[in-house]
């Protein structure tokens, strides 16, 4: 659905909805679309930390939007003021282009969601406060999914985890080694122009220096340092406590290490439900909460002095064994009658290696949202329309599915989907 300038509420309402129920990895193009008929844009580019492994997507003209950096997007996401939508001339995608910036704070690190328009007209007032209302509602709906850290996105955003890493590492290697070639090409004695070769060496180290740049600050958009991941959850966790008798005692992890998104919603949402399990208990008097960082896991551990009563089975509303088999992790319980309970949430720190235990884990993150489809009895050209691709390549992601699950049905793969997730 897209709305067109001073949209009434129900189409609005409706378009809201139609965005918020796509797989994460649609969201930004039907948000687009949406858009489309109140601010006319040529592509549209968001930085966020709401999915731990692809803060930044574009969307639109592939041939604007395959241009946009995250470098170009920053200086707007540090000035962006949320709730004050800004427009004017910036350069984005290697070129000078109007376009209109919304910031959400509805995420606690920050949402920014950029429009690059064909035309500097004004945008009207009421016009940009709705790109800016959508945006705080999406924005909003992404930070629910990361605060509950439930078991389907987590494993879609780890999925992606591994893709995108992999990715990124073969850029990089080829960048960096193109541009060491050329340097010592250009350092050879044999070359007797000094001024060209000086030019040429100042060249490739500056595109050295850009392209480590680049990678820090995608880094920076997706990961957390774990002292400050902490921190947000020893915050969410007073309010739980303040008119408790009960005694919070906090241990936060002795690193500056940055840990991936995903693993730092998947700890504090963890956390925050043996907190609650542990709450309902009575004769409880102190609670220590504290992560521990290993070299490669994270344990989040909470420990009480109650009745040592707690189980598994306890837990089991909460879904907690879930969100951690999702990023390959596990749940150690130790509870003494009399004495107390301590539980240990282990979450590895790197992107698990499929295995024969996670039989979607061979699945990639299109091969996933596909799947995600067929289990909903979605036929190829719904599944087509949905994820904006064509019908044949579809049908070539589901014979992969098939092959890698190893069935020899589409119901039988979503029997499985259904199993799994």
């Amino acid at each position: 659905m897209e709305l067109t300038g001073s949209a009434s509420a129900v189409p609005a309402l409706a378009a809201a909805y139609d965005v918020v129920r796509q797989p994460l990895g649609q969201i930004l193009p039907r948000l687009s679309r949406a858009l489309g008929g109140v601010v006319p844009h040529v592509a549209a580019a968001e930085l966020s930390t709401h999915c731990a492994h692809s803060p930044f997507k574009t969307a639109g003209d592939s041939a604007q939007a395959g241009r946009i950096t995250v470098a170009e997007l920053h200086p707007l996401a540090a000035s962006v003021t949320a709730g004050e939508p800004w427009q004017g001339i910036v350069r984005i995608g290697g070129a000078e282009h109007p376009v209109l910036a919304v910031t959400s704070d509805a995420t606690p690190r920050g949402a920014l969601l950029v429009l690059v328009r064909g035309d500097d007209s004004p945008v009207a007032e009421q016009d940009s406060a709705v790109v800016q209302a959508m945006w705080d509602l999406v924005t909003s709906h992404f930070d629910r999914l990361a605060t509950e850290a439930v078991p389907g996105p987590l494993a879609q955003s780890r999925a992606a985890a591994g893709e995108r890493a992999r990715v990124i590492a073969e850029l990089t290697e080829a960048h960096a080694t193109a541009l060491s070639g050329l340097l010592g090409v250009l350092r050879s004695r044999g070359l007797d122009d000094a001024a060209a070769r000086a030019a040429a060496v100042d060249l490739a180290v500056n595109a050295l220096v850009d392209l480590r740049s680049e990678r820090e600050l995608d880094q920076a958009v997706a990961e957390e340092p774990a002292g400050q991941a902490f921190a947000r959850l020893a915050d969410s966790l007073r309010p739980m406590l303040r008119y408790s008798p009960v005694r919070l005692e906090l241990g936060a992890p002795d690193s500056a290490r940055p840990l991936a998104n995903d693993v730092a919603h998947a700890a504090r949402a963890v956390v925050r439900a043996v907190v609650l399990t542990v709450l309902e208990q009575d004769g409880l008097s102190r609670m220590h909460v504290g992560w521990t960082l290993t070299e490669n896991e994270l344990r989040a551990t909470v420990r009480d002095d109650g009745p040592g009563r707690i189980s598994s089975c306890t837990l089991g509303p909460h879904r907690v064994t879930e969100r951690l088999e999702a990023l390959g992790g596990r749940l150690d319980m130790d509870a003494v009658p009399g004495w107390g309970t301590t539980v240990t949430a282990t979450i590895p720190l790197g992107t698990p290696q499929s295995s024969p235990e996670d039989p979607l884990g061979a699945l990639g993150a299109r091969e996933l949202e596909v799947l995600t489809h067929l289990a909903r009895g979605h036929r190829n050209r719904v599944i087509a329309q949905e994820l904006h691709i064509s019908e044949s390549t579809v049908k070539f992601h589901v014979a992969n599915i098939l092959t890698k699950l190893g069935v020899a049905s589409r119901g039988e793969a979503s029997a499985l989907f259904h199993t799994v997730a």
